[in-house]
């Protein structure tokens, strides 16, 4: 495998482990009445190749639901970035 492709790996790992955490922690803020994370940063992490993270928090912690732009752009988000992903390993490139 080359080293590039687990960079690739480890980066989206991280990226999608981060964008669940963020789903999750605030959740945790809605319940708990504090300061909530900005809607652009949880877009900003799901977009970042974070889609798969983003998409699975919203539905385990029922979280953003609600809003349409959320149901709709980050299950967009994971099928735009899985077909990058697919064509860059067919491709060759990583």
């Amino acid at each position: 495998m080359k080293m590039l492709t687990i960079i690739v790996i480890a980066a989206l790992v991280i990226l999608n482990l981060f964008s669940f955490y963020l789903m999750y922690y605030d959740k945790q803020c809605a319940k708990k009445n504090r300061r909530r994370v900005p809607e652009k940063t949880l877009f900003l992490a799901t977009g970042l190749f974070g889609g798969l993270g983003g998409t699975m928090g919203m539905f385990v912690f029922r979280h953003k639901t609600q809003h349409w732009y959320f149901r709709l752009f980050f299950p967009v988000m994971l099928l735009v970035q899985a077909g990058i992903l697919v064509y860059l390993f067919t491709a060759g490139i990583l």
